[in-house]
């Protein structure tokens, strides 16, 4: 039984971390904003890649 919740556990765990990882993505490319870009840096990165022009 204890094997069991370790795993879901584990999973829950993983998943955050995924989900952490596919939102810092997304607000990096401006689909989203959850309007506290100040926290992660996200904005100016974005803005550093539009100053860059990267094609």
């Amino acid at each position: 039984m204890e094997a069991v919740k370790s795993i879901f556990s584990g999973i829950k765990l993983f998943g955050a971390g995924l989900w952490l990882v596919f939102r810092i993505i997304l607000e990096y490319f401006g689909i989203i904003s959850d309007g506290n870009d100040r926290t992660t840096g996200i904005k100016d990165l974005r803005e550093e890649y539009k100053k860059t022009n990267y094609r």
